[in-house]
């Protein structure tokens, strides 16, 4: 699925870029006769093989899924702002939930825009020791939002994710739906959460 950008409701499409075969191909199985089963191997051998397999199995499905789309990742739901808010609004959520960035929308939920805790710091800077702002209470997020969102669909690859987040020098990029309403979140902390819980061979290749 291709990265979304939206600048001001206009929708440009980033295709993925191409990548190789996720997973190596299987080694070509062994001459067998009609039961399956190698003509140079003894019924003892064949039940040896066959317990080995189904440990093998077993293994492997106890082992975590690996992560390969945002939908594996991303925080849902997610806490969005409409842009009418204000300032100190903004401030306000990401202090007691411990965010960075919140998706903005419009009256009907439509993503419109993002805030980032850079973003209000650099309109109230007194915000960060605690101080009032008549400035944070005047402005809305209409006013201070970044309105060229790069977003992404519940079926991206997360590769695609991070390399548009590196690229484009962003920390976070809002899961929409359909109607182009935010319904998730993939930040680089989710990112690192996919490393430590599927481990980096499993993410990405």
């Amino acid at each position: 699925m291709p990265i979304l950008v939206a600048i001001n409701g206009i929708v440009q499409a980033h295709a993925p870029t191409p990548v190789g075969p996720r997973y190596a191909p299987s080694h070509l199985a062994k001459t067998q006769d009609h039961s399956g089963r190698n003509p140079s191997m003894s019924d003892d051998q064949a039940v040896s093989a066959a317990q080995r397999a189904y440990s093998q199995q077993a293994h492997q499905e106890s082992q975590p899924r690996p992560a390969v789309i945002a939908r594996d990742l991303m925080t849902s739901p997610v806490f969005t702002l409409s842009s009418d808010s204000t300032l100190n609004d903004a401030w306000a959520v990401m202090t007691q939930k411990r965010f960075r960035h919140i998706p903005i929308t419009s009256l009907d939920g439509t993503l419109v825009g993002m805030v980032s805790e850079r973003d209000l710091l650099a309109h109230a800077p007194e915000l960060i020791v605690g101080l009032p702002s008549p400035q944070g209470e005047r402005l809305q997020l209409a006013e201070i939002m970044i309105t060229r969102v790069i977003s992404a669909t519940v079926t991206t690859d997360l590769r695609d994710i991070a390399r548009i987040m590196l690229d484009e020098q962003i920390s976070a990029v809002p899961i929409l739906d359909g109607h182009r309403h935010p319904i998730g979140i993939v930040s680089s902390r989710d990112l690192l959460r996919g490393i430590a819980n599927h481990g980096p061979l499993e993410l990405w290749t």
